[in-house]
């Protein structure tokens, strides 16, 4: 207890030195592992602030059953994504960096593999989609949202893969750009589309935009980053050997860790109607915010480990320091406001996703020490233990969001985010606990 004591001290004493040093600010922005991070902050900052006015926008112009359905749909198109991604977005920031010449080949390799695999999956979605979730069999029996669903699921994949190629060369600077320019288009989009169509306006709108970032980014932001780079089809086996042996285990903890987002508002829309999920979902969306913090902060770290992992434990304590500054007011400030800020969707928001907001506000804490140690585990290639705790993870919040649901509505997909969060930070902060004394007393 008194380690764990004073290394919460230091921590609060260092957060607060360097949250009231303007010098100390400044200087970290010539550490390319908060650099990086930053910039992939300020992407996904963009992509939540944006994404809130593209919501209330979205909650302004359609009905609470539009906004349900196309939520769902996007989330779907979203896990269908993630599962066709592989992994090899992480074997891409192990590895590009010490490819040399065939760097090349690695990336187009991964995009081709990448986008052959989300047809795959994609196709096998659909024709199950009665078993798995009858509510968007719509998509199914329009043929224009049919074929859109199918081209945004490659396009997405296509862009997760782009992204971190970004990362794994540290110019995080073209995510941000990309992100801007996926989240300039869509307001103008959904508002025109809103004219003309349904659910379906809001889905177009979201996926047209992603289309148009991810063109840009692979014609114009990679060839500025490797010389002579054009996407190709392309599958380079000994480009890819080592990356596909790296990123499968990764990829299964990766799903896992990723699987509550992507499939709770399938489980929602099912269980308690578009109109609830409309509410779950821009509650969640909000709450991203806070999960957004630290898990670009591990990546940074899994990346800066990938080039030098001598200065890994200097690193770890870098990231903690930075995403405890970041990370600690913005939760405090939803957890007191969420009511408030629900409100710029409508009054039914505030009303029924407010206490669900504030649990996730609260559960961003536990989270924030998960994310950074699944990424050092990442770095010291130890696979289990990512397995291993991202799909307690899962289990614990799909299988109780599944009992919760019916009972407490949405409130209880964010009592069980918080439960599975906290038993795992507490595990990993008592299995330090215990290797630390182990070390004192083998050091006596």
């Amino acid at each position: 207890m008194k380690l764990l004591i004073s290394w919460l001290t230091r921590l609060i004493i260092e957060v607060f030195t360097i949250a009231t040093s303007k010098d100390r600010l400044k200087r970290l922005f010539h550490i390319p592992l908060y650099s990086n991070a930053l910039y992939l902050m300020v992407a996904n900052a963009a992509n939540a602030l944006i994404g809130f006015v593209f919501w209330i926008i979205v909650a302004r112009f359609y009905s609470p059953e539009d906004v349900g359905f196309a939520s769902a749909a996007i989330s779907a198109v979203s896990l269908l994504a993630m599962l066709a991604n592989l992994g090899l977005g992480y074997g891409l920031i192990r590895f590009l960096p010490h490819s040399g010449e065939n760097a090349n080949n690695m990336i187009n390799s991964c995009f081709t593999i990448g986008g052959i695999v989300s047809i795959v999956a994609v196709c096998v979605f659909l024709f199950g989609l009665g078993l798995w979730s009858p509510a968007l069999l719509p998509i199914r029996q329009d043929c224009v949202y049919l074929v859109a669903f199918v081209l945004f699921t490659i396009a997405l994949t296509l862009s997760l893969l782009t992204e971190q190629t970004f990362v794994a060369e540290r110019r995080t600077g073209f995510v941000l750009a990309k992100n801007l320019i996926f989240n300039v288009l869509r307001l103008p989009f959904v508002l025109l589309l809103a004219l003309f169509f349904q659910s379906f306006g809001i889905f177009s709108s979201w996926g047209i935009s992603l289309a148009v970032a991810l063109f840009v980014s692979v014609f114009v932001f990679l060839p500025r980053i490797r010389f002579g780079y054009r996407p190709s089809f392309t599958v380079d086996k000994g480009a890819v050997k080592d990356i596909l042996r790296f990123s499968f285990a990764n990829h299964i903890g990766n799903l896992f860790w990723t699987a509550p987002a992507s499939i709770l508002p399938i489980m929602v829309i099912n269980m308690l109607g578009a109109e609830l999920n409309a509410y779950f979902y821009i509650a969640w969306a909000i709450g991203s915010v806070l999960t957004m913090i630290p898990t670009v902060s591990a990546l940074s770290l899994f990346a800066e480990g990938s080039y030098d992992e001598d200065k890994l434990e200097q690193n770890i304590w870098r990231s903690l320091k930075m995403v405890f500054v970041i990370l600690l007011p913005v939760a405090m400030l939803i957890l007191a406001l969420a009511d408030k800020i629900l409100l710029l969707f409508g009054g039914s928001y505030s009303e029924n996703a407010a206490t669900l907001l504030r649990l996730l506000s609260i559960a961003a804490l536990p989270l924030a020490i998960n994310a950074v140690y699944l990424g050092i585990k990442r770095v010291e290639k130890k696979p289990k233990v990512i397995i291993g705790l991202t799909a307690f993870m899962a289990a614990v919040t799909l299988g109780l969001s599944f009992l919760l649901l019916p009972r407490l509505g949405i409130s209880g997909v964010g009592i069980a985010w918080l439960i599975s969060q906290g038993i795992i930070a507490l595990a990993i902060i008592a299995g330090l606990l215990k290797s630390r004394l182990v070390k004192r007393k083998v050091e006596l």
